[in-house]
């Protein structure tokens, strides 16, 4: 798919709808900066997971997990259930797995570690 190019002779609306569309991008990007969070939806890609499931997946304590799903779930990147005292997360839609895709192949793919 070929990137749009900005020329003048866009119109205000046509600007409107890319400076929207920036906002929308820049904020999904700045919830999947974080480390913690990188690594809890990189877990959910493989399916929903329960609170106490991240945090022994990621060896982190509750509160630091819960703080990130918080934000994650502020973002509309993942959806929680719950069910008795359990809370299980599973991924929004398809946006952060794409992205973790790109980040795996730019990042991880061909890692000898």
């Amino acid at each position: 798919m070929a990137l749009p190019q900005i020329s003048q002779n866009m119109t205000s609306d046509d600007f409107d709808r890319m400076a929207g569309n920036a906002t929308r991008a820049s904020n999904f990007l700045k919830a999947i900066s974080h480390e913690g969070r990188l690594m809890i939806l990189c877990h959910l890609v493989s399916g929903e997971k329960s609170v106490t499931e991240l945090e022994d997946l990621l060896s982190a304590r509750q509160a630091a997990v819960s703080q990130q799903l918080s934000r994650l779930r502020l973002e509309g990147l993942v959806i929680p259930r719950r069910e008795g005292k359990a809370i299980y997360y599973r991924l929004a839609d398809d946006k952060p797995r794409r992205m973790l895709e790109v980040v795996y192949e730019l990042f991880c793919a061909g890692d000898k570690d």
